[in-house]
């Protein structure tokens, strides 16, 4: 990372230095950064809520209240190498050690660092008891005829979010016992001997920052088309306040894990070829939003201006009448069927990324239950709403501009068992 560095700016160097990892891009990017003082924990330990995923009161809001989501974001997915049942509480104490540390070393939210693990189907098949009933953690499953994806095996899956790049990299050597201070405090405990690094997946998401990152990414056209106010690649806002659950309708409320959630991870490969070149903005807007928002002029530039919501339950119309009459249904116009009582039942924390040099997204989702991400997921493919109409896939919102490469689903613990749970704690 020299020479051919001086002509990125700092958010796309930050972003490179990221998606290298290690010790080299570490220090690297702490050069770029520049970082003054990135404060440590203002609360013990002790004292954070219960809910590991509980992240929506320590991060930055905008003028309408939405949540902004931290810049730069680090997914480890970790295989477990540990003894076993001989050894499990010294490995969870090692684990849970390294865990207090990340939370000691640096305040929680957008300035510092806001982290998860969870723990995949594979994990807790090595037990002999069975999840607790109310617990749904399926194996990951394609959920479209159209999709043939990796389905993910993986142990346990860590998630990494800040603002500073340095920030994450920094958590992960932390983590695997590569650093021996993390932000002015000793570490304590790591992975090693309890789990190994099998892939680390990276990513961004923020005003500007994939206008910065579009240049010579597979999937993008020539050009750098991405408007430079979207925080996304497709070039519109998403997580308005009322688009999203709340962390309460996120959360497990019963039995030994109640307080956790689940997890949905999957990875999206963006073609944008035709969604720029081709296709119109108002096009754009439509298979987004709804033909409401493009005939009615409702989406300035990124969406910014929609305020809290998207308008789709509002003026989006019906579905299934736009894709009869109109020939076109707004992806997230399909999205919305999927609310109970008019609220949505799944948390979106996805992000953008270009690892391997490929547009893509990493659809990061958290829901009681899985089952309430298939519905939603069913709802957002909209399969029943091209049979017998006019529409064709070209025009169901947004399929046509991506493929699930992979899918995985996780159980999130509460912060007191989420050192290598057990899968009936009680």
């Amino acid at each position: 990372m020299n020479g051919s560095d001086r002509g990125l700016s700092r958010r796309a160097f930050v972003r490179s230095a990221v998606a290298i990892g290690g010790a080299s891009a570490l220090s690297a990017c702490l050069q770029r950064e520049e970082p003054e003082d990135v404060p440590q924990a203002a609360l013990a330990p002790d004292e954070l809520p219960d809910r590991q995923h509980a992240w929506n009161e320590f991060l930055a809001t905008d003028d309408h209240g939405n949540v902004v989501p931290p810049e730069h974001h680090l997914l480890l997915g970790l295989e477990y190498v540990g003894d076993g049942p001989a050894e499990v509480e010294r490995e969870r104490e090692r684990l849970e050690a390294a865990l207090r540390t990340l939370e000691r070393a640096y305040k929680r939210g957008n300035e510092g660092l806001a982290f998860t693990i969870g723990y995949g189907p594979n994990y807790f098949d090595r037990f002999d008891t069975d999840l607790p009933d109310g617990v749904d953690l399926p194996e990951p499953e394609a959920l479209a005829p159209i999709e043939d994806p990796q389905l993910d095996e993986y142990d346990a899956l860590v998630h990494l979010a800040s603002d500073y790049g340095h920030v994450t990299l920094s958590a992960e050597e932390a983590l695997k016992g590569d650093l021996d201070e993390l932000n002015g405090l000793e570490v304590e405990g790591s992975l090693t001997g309890v789990f190994d690094v099998a892939e680390r997946r990276t990513g961004f998401i923020g005003r500007g920052l994939p206008a910065d990152n579009q240049a010579g990414v597979s999937g993008i056209p020539d050009g750098e088309p991405v408007p430079e106010d979207a925080p996304l690649f497709m070039g519109f806002k998403s997580g308005f306040r009322k688009t999203q659950a709340s962390e309460d309708r996120v959360t497990i409320g019963e039995g030994p894990f109640a307080g956790g959630t689940t997890i949905h991870l999957s990875k999206i490969q963006l073609h944008l070829h035709q969604w720029y070149e081709q296709d119109s903005r108002d096009q754009r807007v439509a298979k987004m939003f709804s033909p409401t928002h493009a005939e009615d002029g409702l989406v300035e530039g990124a969406g910014h201006n929609l305020g809290d919501s998207s308008r789709v339950a509002e003026v989006g119309g019906s579905a299934a009448d736009d894709a009869r009459n109109e020939g076109t249904v707004g992806h997230a116009q399909k999205a919305a069927r999927a609310r109970e009582d008019g609220a949505p039942i799944i948390l979106r924390r996805d992000f953008d990324s270009t690892d391997d040099d490929r547009a893509a997204l990493h659809f990061l989702s958290l829901q009681r239950s899985i089952e309430d991400f298939v519905t939603t997921r069913r709802a957002m493919t909209g399969s029943d709403l091209t049979e017998g109409s006019v529409n064709s896939r070209t025009n169901n919102g947004i399929l046509q501009y991506i493929s699930v490469r992979n899918r995985a689903n996780y159980l999130v613990p509460p912060r007191d068992r989420r050192a290598l749970p057990a899968p009936n704690p009680a």
